[in-house]
């Protein structure tokens, strides 16, 4: 298993990711468009791209913690899980019921879920701790993305 999960982490990270977009891609292709945006928010083509980059970090960091084993190592695998699945629930609230306060509430929720797992992580293995940063500032700037999504859109 401690060379199995280099794959399976980031495999699962990625189809979570994945499922999230398929099952969102309606409301991705037809209503987000249409939305009032900060000025500050990135072209489409940025999304997919730093997206993928942070799913594959996420599932390498949990990788080296359960490489490492020994206690806390369950601990460091709930919050990858859990930090995934708000992750997921995110898109749903977000991009198919277009509940933005919802999803910034979710946002402000998965961005606490990253810092504890960040935190579990660097008691394991500092790498795999450091390979959540970009995480935590992508998943910090969304929260300022979200929050002018919904001021603007009310």
């Amino acid at each position: 298993m401690k060379k199995l999960g280099f794959v399976l982490f980031p495999a699962l990270s990625l189809g979570v990711g994945a499922l999230a977009g398929y099952l969102t891609s309606t409301g991705l292709e037809t209503v987000y468009p249409a939305l009032e945006k900060s000025a500050l928010t990135p072209p489409g083509w940025v999304f997919p791209i730093v997206w993928t980059v942070l799913y594959l970090l996420m599932g390498l960091g949990t990788a080296l913690v359960v490489r490492k084993g020994g206690p806390g190592t369950g601990r460091s695998v709930f919050f990858w899980a859990a930090q995934l699945g708000l992750n997921f629930a995110w898109s749903l609230l977000f991009f198919n019921s277009a509940n933005y306060l919802g999803a910034l509430v979710c946002l402000a929720a998965l961005w606490l879920m990253i810092l504890a797992m960040t935190i579990s992580f660097a008691a394991k293995s500092r790498l795999a701790a450091w390979l959540q940063v970009p995480y935590l500032a992508w998943v910090g700037f969304a929260g300022y993305l979200n929050a002018a999504v919904w001021l603007l859109n009310r």
